[in-house]
């Protein structure tokens, strides 16, 4: 062999390491998820969202909860028998919501216990689907988010606002459009806070958990953690399951040329606490 043939010898084993790492962990998740529904006795969905990085151009492409993901989940849900539990793990910054309330009205009409786990955050579109469930587990540092609707680049609230607060005379069409289609769409995010907390919580409740999350009252990425989602009145846990996170750990972010975490992924203890022991 000489050394043209192993030079591309190389190219091909290097095309298709990609390839075959992506099938490995394929493989990897399929079994992990088939363990879990069999620990669990339930059916196991992820919606997990990565922000990829196009390594020839550098720019990142973000990932949102679409038409697609709502096709795939309402399908999974179809496929799964009404009385089996459902564990549907989250891992997203939002999206489409109308593709959302797909989801999140699919998991409600589910007869069977709908258990959502959020191991890092579900933001917006991802906290609408999270109400839906019957139970929701976070870990600890995990955050949900507001679903106040978006109008392009500024919440509808602020919008509706502006066009409150100054004299009309003052105000462009432009900004009195967007301001009629913000009231708009704060009212229907509203309704659909109440409609997915119906049976969850008592109507005052849930009217006040609806008011607060749909109508501008924080940044729409402020992070509501376990506890402040505990206070709202949410069922809420912190018990994540660890095979939770291994699944988790099998969606690794698409690699960079430099990792902007890195660590030993093996338990760390302190050496002076284990000598203590001997």
């Amino acid at each position: 062999m000489n050394m043209m043939d192993l030079f591309w010898l190389f190219f091909i084993l290097s095309a298709m390491q990609p390839v075959l790492q992506l099938r490995l962990l394929e493989s990897a998740r399929q079994k992990k998820i088939s363990r879990i529904e069999r620990k669990h006795d339930s059916r196991v969905i992820l919606l997990v969202h990565r922000q990829e990085t196009m390594r020839l151009l550098g720019f990142p492409l973000v990932r949102y909860i679409d038409i697609q993901d709502s096709e795939a989940v309402s399908r999974a849900i179809h496929l799964t028998d009404p009385d089996t539990p459902i564990d549907l793990v989250l891992h997203t910054p939002g999206g489409l919501v109308l593709a959302s309330l797909q989801i999140a009205r699919a998991i409600k009409r589910h007869r069977g216990k709908v258990t959502v786990y959020v191991p890092h955050y579900a933001m917006s579109g991802g906290t609408l689907i999270a109400l839906a469930a019957d139970r929701i587990v976070m870990s600890p540092d995990a955050v949900l988010g507001p679903v106040d609707p978006q109008l392009g680049e500024f919440p509808a609230a602020s919008v509706v606002k502006v066009a409150e607060e100054k004299p009309v005379a003052e105000v462009d069409d432009r900004t009195l459009i967007l301001a009629d289609v913000g009231r708009k769409a704060i009212a229907q995010v509203k309704e659909a806070v109440l409609e997915l907390l119906e049976g969850t919580l008592p109507e005052k409740k849930a009217g006040e958990v609806a008011e607060r999350l749909s109508t501008g009252t924080w940044t729409h990425d402020y992070p509501i953690t376990p506890a402040a989602a505990g206070e709202l009145g949410l069922n809420v846990s912190t018990e994540m399951p660890e095979e939770i996170l291994e699944l988790m750990a099998l969606y690794p972010q698409p690699k960079q040329t430099i990792p902007t975490v890195e660590f030993l992924p093996v338990p760390r203890q302190r050496h002076s606490a284990a000598r203590g022991r001997r």
